[in-house]
């Protein structure tokens, strides 16, 4: 079973920290279907440091959602350390995440995030440092190398180890692929091989039998999932299901996805306020309906809700609506 520091997972199946999206709310959702760990949303150091009112938000967790990552970035030792006293400190995550993985320009230009990847050494000094000054298990979430011509995989993962660092979280991309592309697996097998601290291997983890391949592909002893996720909770679900069992469970019914979506959007609303939330949700909501029949009229009315109720009816007269066809043709 995956154990990080002393904290030990139900299970191996992990949600990924996505900006933007793993705030509470969401966390809470897919934790309530069986993660083993939830993280959560990058949190910039300074914004801890300086007491940012948005930034101190973002700490909020349910206690519910336990065991939980919380993840920082920055790219100044001092203030990376004086957030991770803080988080450690001051909330009750379980765990400190470093993030070495975000790829976009506004995070590198700050020498955070993927920029790190291409100094073993800051690395190592960076991650001591924080280890140095906190009790609560510290990790690493990076991406295999900047590009193809600089990737120090193995040497980034050892230089977490050898700084103290309780495991490390490893996406198969580059900064340079960003999203794009195929993950590269055989690399984070190779890194397993060459540590004795846990690896989580992340992307293109899109179905149960994905995350059981690369259980079995790389040796890797938890799996994260992070896109797949997106309102579809029901893929870590079926993720635990089938590496407990090995069958699949069938997929939810369309009521059973918007009676989710409200769910979720309820726990955004009392996290935040309605008119933040109800727009936040709009993608989401998108997200849930994303392969359902007869979607796309409901998908473009999304946008033009600003209000709990807005949403509510029309999400909830699109299931009226196919409930009612489906009865139809069984009378028929």
């Amino acid at each position: 079973m995956l154990k990080i520091g002393n904290v030990e997972m139900k299970n191996p199946v992990v949600l990924a920290p996505m900006a933007g999206i793993c705030n509470s709310a969401f966390r809470l959702t897919v934790k309530e279907f069986g993660a083993g760990l939830v993280c959560a949303e990058m949190i910039s150091d300074k914004g801890i440091v300086f007491q940012n009112e948005k930034t101190m938000n973002m700490l909020y967790i349910d206690e519910r959602e336990n065991p939980l990552s919380l993840q920082i970035f920055g790219g100044e030792k001092e203030t990376l350390v004086e957030a991770a006293k803080f988080v450690d400190k001051n909330t009750n995550a379980d765990i400190i995440d470093i993030n070495m993985g975000c790829p976009v320009n506004k995070i590198i230009k700050c020498e955070a995030g993927a920029k790190w990847l291409l100094d073993p050494n800051k690395i190592y000094e960076m991650v001591s440092a924080v280890v140095d000054a906190v009790d609560k298990p510290v990790t690493v979430k990076m991406r295999i190398g900047w590009d193809d011509d600089h990737i120090f995989a193995i040497e980034n993962a050892k230089a977490v180890e050898r700084a103290g660092g309780a495991a490390v979280s490893m996406h198969g991309r580059t900064r340079v692929q960003m999203y794009e592309g195929t993950a590269n697996w055989d690399i984070i097998r190779e890194v397993k091989q060459s540590l004795n601290i846990p690896l989580i291997g992340n992307g293109d983890v899109n179905t149960p039998e994905d995350a059981k391949r690369m259980l079995d592909e790389t040796g890797v002893d938890g799996v994260m999932i992070g896109r797949a996720a997106l309102g579809n909770p029901w893929m870590i679900y079926s993720t635990v299901k089938y590496l407990e069992t090995g069958e699949l469970v069938s997929d939810p019914s369309i009521r059973e996805k918007i009676d989710v979506c409200l769910l979720h959007l309820d726990r955004l609303i009392a996290l935040k306020n309605e008119h933040i939330a109800v727009r936040e949700m709009r993608k989401h909501a998108a997200w849930y309906l994303k392969g359902l029949r007869g979607n796309a009229k409901v998908r473009n009315g999304i946008n033009a809700c600003n209000t709990r109720n807005d949403l509510v009816t029309l999400l909830t007269n699109y299931v009226e609506e196919v409930e009612s066809e489906d009865s139809d043709v069984k009378v028929g």
